[in-house]
């Protein structure tokens, strides 16, 4: 049975613009092997290309087809709701290009979905045109609903805190696309050619990569490279089927073996 690894970024191969130690020897040792792997982020404002840009400055070599986000996932689902539809963008290049790429046009009235992604460009004026098309009723999209870090000198706002002041002043909850919904994790897979069975997701944060792996049977790899931490294990009623210091520590081929 072939199997593949989905697997999160900020967290797990790098911490802000920092490569964690050994992140690049372990997708080295993936690509040596020829065992498929699909970079998954639910940053809906970079394109696959930015990503390729980013870690290939830390000494990382992929490729765009490596690469899957949350603007992809959103732009498959709609064109799957409805193809060739139209859509009112709060967002950035990311997700407007995978959006255009599914055959999508931009609208300014009147529009078949609001969507909401992140970026540092909304305007007040933007965000209420946002509320009278739902109100006036377009479907309300959000590619996720990651929260703010809530970290001084934080300068985006955050993607879930906007979607809280749309939901509020429409009175309608949108449909998040993004980590942990089975949406785009099974989309992801999908695109990466896998089975369920042959699934391999590793991730920093069990409220989203390893949450969504369990909901869906994938094979779970919790790295305590980022948010989650070996303490806080205890809170949750699910569990990962290994956990890792680091991809540096991972033994692929135990990976490989797991279920």
């Amino acid at each position: 049975m072939k199997k593949g690894f989905l697997i999160d970024m900020d967290g797990v191969i790098y911490s802000g613009d920092d490569m964690i130690p050994g992140a690049d020897k372990f997708i080295a040792s993936l690509q040596k092997e020829k065992i498929p792997f699909l970079f998954m982020t639910n940053n809906s404002q970079r394109t696959p290309l930015d990503t390729v840009n980013k870690v290939a400055r830390m000494g990382i070599k992929i490729k765009e087809e490596n690469v899957y986000t949350s603007a992809m996932a959103t732009a498959s689902f709609l064109s799957f709701m409805k193809p060739k539809g139209t859509a009112y963008v709060l967002g950035e290049g990311g997700l407007i290009t995978s959006l255009l790429q599914q055959g999508y046009t931009m609208a300014n009235s009147n529009p078949d979905f609001v969507v909401v992604g992140e970026g540092r460009n909304f305007t007040l004026e933007m965000v209420n045109q946002a509320v009278e098309m739902i109100l006036s009723g377009a479907k309300f999209i959000a590619t996720n609903l990651d929260p703010s870090p809530k970290k001084k000198g934080w300068s985006n706002l955050g993607i879930k805190a906007v979607i809280a002041m749309i939901e509020e002043a429409t009175g309608k909850k949108a449909f998040s696309v993004g980590k942990p919904s089975p949406v785009m994790m099974r989309s992801a897979r999908k695109y990466l050619g896998l089975e369920a069975r042959e699934t391999i997701i590793i991730g920093d944060t069990m409220d989203t990569d390893i949450l969504g792996g369990v909901q869906l049977g994938y094979t779970t790899i919790l790295t305590l490279s980022g948010v989650s931490k070996k303490n806080m294990l205890d809170d949750y009623a699910f569990k990962p089927d290994m956990i890792i210091d680091s991809v540096a520590s991972l033994d692929v081929n135990k990976a490989l073996e797991l279920k």
